[in-house]
């Protein structure tokens, strides 16, 4: 069986003891004043008998004081059943001469022997002679207190009945009272939560409230009223500061992931959203611990509890930072806790950075440093040895070995000096301040130009380079030196990378936009698979496998790609195919715009 629990406060404990305290109070009063009434009844009631057996021994006397000895009796006979026959409070009477001889009693009658005598008295019986009263005899009257009984009875159940009736009337009172304060004080109650809800302008009825709990209720309703014209006064001020910041979070091109102090998501902005790959709706009110990279891992579990273990003093100067895949960006996180102008803990922000580009970067600046070592120390190691060799041993060799070294030391310094030139053109062309002077310039005879100086690498190859150029191509402004250098670049590619005896086609043409002149290179190489086409013009960039063995900086492309598009408004282009070959080249603009000749010549 369900136990009823009763939860009793101060108030109403202090309301029961009072109820206990006043019971007891009135049921003693109750008693003590019934038996007072109870003893001056009894007191009342002998004083009565008394008088009532002096009267019955006057009138006794009366009757029998002038009749004979033998009428005697049945006059006193006749005379107490006529007394006993109207009152029940008289058990017997009875009747005595001088001597104390019975003359008459009612004991001696049937009826009176049922009657119980709580208690007698007796009157003496005079005449008045000329020698003064005379005593005749005496009178006995027993009572049976019957009357006496019902009087203390009745008397007693009225007082305890009003005393009952007061107590249950103050009782009543003290409940009532109770309830309506109580009731009063629950309205209250209810309308603070109400205005902790963050509905001002709450009201409360005090048309039946008391004294001092209207004046309550009054002042609760005044303040309600203020707070109420504060928040509309406040409303549209505190709407559009909450619009700014929504505003600026979401504007910030890095993500930005809000975390309250139970973990929860209460905000993320679009960058984010987009960094994670997620919708606000499903990792909104989530526990970011929950979310999962691209391998499966709950990324930011580890991390959140370290930041958590880490005292706040030493987080403020050091925010926790870490990587995480998701897809494949690479996504470099930093947590920093979060508080309040009273310097609160509220949670923790999670700036997401997309780093994918930088950590690119940094491995192709690593190969790169690893590809300029390897490159330098080739042709240095080269130059040293013949160099040392023909320092060393002058006599030793005959003039056409001589020749020979020296080709080879040529060689090696025309290869150690493209290299240095790469780098010194790729830290120049990626300055900001670079300017470039500009001249007209006949594309036709840049490219002859270009071909030519390329026929030595080619012949070494046994490679036939064949030039088709759309006839009338017109005066273009360029920087000569800058697009020779590009074109140059692009036809050694394409020697480096074709077989020997094979053929490459340079092409000089108008292109599908009449507005601009398409230079292309297409050898028949081993090609470029597809993945890397994107990518193949990215500085330090190099497609390594087993049959790409040519090395090289991976800044050749890069350099033209800036050359082209940076400082001539151009595009790269490139289609390749593996095994079957490539083809790379730029567009130039044929007329340049105004401000871009104004900007060039400042």
């Amino acid at each position: 069986m369900k136990k009823i629990k009763f939860n009793l406060n101060t108030q109403n404990r202090m309301i029961l003891l009072g109820i206990i305290v006043s019971s007891i109070l009135i049921f003693f009063i109750a008693l003590f004043l019934t038996n007072k009434v109870q003893e001056k009844l009894s007191q009342s009631y002998n004083e009565l008998a008394q008088l009532l057996t002096k009267t019955v021994a006057i009138e006794s006397v009366e009757l029998i004081k002038n009749i004979d000895e033998p009428q005697k009796y049945n006059t006193l006979s006749y005379h107490t059943n006529l007394i006993l026959d109207t009152n029940d409070s008289i058990s017997f009477i009875e009747f005595k001469n001088d001597k104390g001889k019975i003359i008459y009693s009612s004991k001696d009658v049937e009826k009176s022997r049922a009657k119980e005598t709580k208690s007698s008295v007796s009157a003496p019986m005079s005449i008045q002679t000329p020698d003064g009263l005379k005593n005749i005899g005496s009178v006995t009257i027993g009572f049976s207190g019957k009357m006496i009984k019902s009087v203390i009875l009745t008397t007693k159940n009225s007082m305890f009945f009003v005393f009952a009736l007061a107590w249950l009337v103050l009782s009543a009172v003290a409940v009532i009272n109770t309830w309506l304060l109580t009731r009063e004080l629950h309205s209250l109650h209810h309308g603070v939560k109400k205005i902790s809800g963050g509905q001002f302008g709450y009201t409360l009825e005090d048309k039946d409230a008391s004294g001092d709990i209207k004046e309550l209720i009054s002042a609760f309703n005044d303040m309600s009223k203020r707070l109420h014209a504060y928040e509309e006064k406040n409303i549209d001020q505190l709407t559009l500061e909450r619009n700014k910041f929504e505003t600026v979070l979401m504007s910030i091109i890095n993500g930005v992931v809000v975390c309250d102090n139970f973990d929860n998501v209460v905000l993320i902005n679009n960058s984010a959203q987009k960094i994670l790959d997620v919708e606000e709706k499903d990792i909104l009110n989530t526990k970011i611990q929950s979310y999962c990279d691209t391998d499966g891992e709950l990324c930011f579990k580890e991390k959140i509890e370290q930041f958590k273990d880490t005292p706040l003093d030493i987080i403020e100067t050091k925010p926790i930072e870490f990587n995480i895949n998701v897809g494949k960006s690479i996504i470099k996180s930093v947590i920093s806790p979060m508080f309040s102008k009273n310097q609160d803990y509220l949670g923790y922000i999670i700036v997401l950075i997309d780093v994918t580009k930088e950590v690119e970067v940094d491995k192709l600046k690593s190969q790169f440093i690893s590809n300029v070592s390897h490159e330098l120390r080739t042709p240095v190691t080269i130059l040293r040895t013949y160099v040392d060799t023909l320092y060393s041993h002058p006599d030793d060799f005959d003039e056409t070995t001589r020749k020979e070294f020296i080709g080879i030391i040529n060689s090696e310094t025309t290869r150690l000096q493209k290299m240095v030139n790469d780098v010194l053109d790729f830290s120049r062309l990626e300055s900001q301040e670079v300017n470039f002077v500009k001249e007209e310039c006949d594309i036709s005879h840049l490219v002859d130009e270009c071909v030519d100086s390329m026929k030595v690498l080619a012949n070494e190859k046994n490679i036939t380079i064949s030039v088709i150029k759309e006839p009338d191509l017109p005066i273009i402004s360029i920087n000569i030196d800058s697009i020779s250098r590009a074109l140059n670049n692009l036809i050694s590619n394409a020697i480096k990378y074709s077989p020997e005896g094979s053929r490459v086609k340079v092409r000089a043409e108008i292109a599908s936009d009449t507005n601009f002149v398409e230079i292309s290179v297409e050898d028949n190489g081993i090609g470029i698979p597809q993945e890397h086409l994107k990518k193949i013009f990215d500085r330090f960039y190099r497609v390594e496998n087993d049959t790409h063995t040519v090395k090289g900086t991976g800044l050749g492309l890069h350099l033209v790609k800036i050359t082209v598009e940076k400082h001539h408004q151009g595009k790269v282009f490139v289609t390749s195919q593996v095994n079957q070959g490539s083809k790379f080249g730029f567009r130039l603009p044929i007329n340049v715009p105004s401000e871009q000749k104004e900007e060039e010549l400042v």
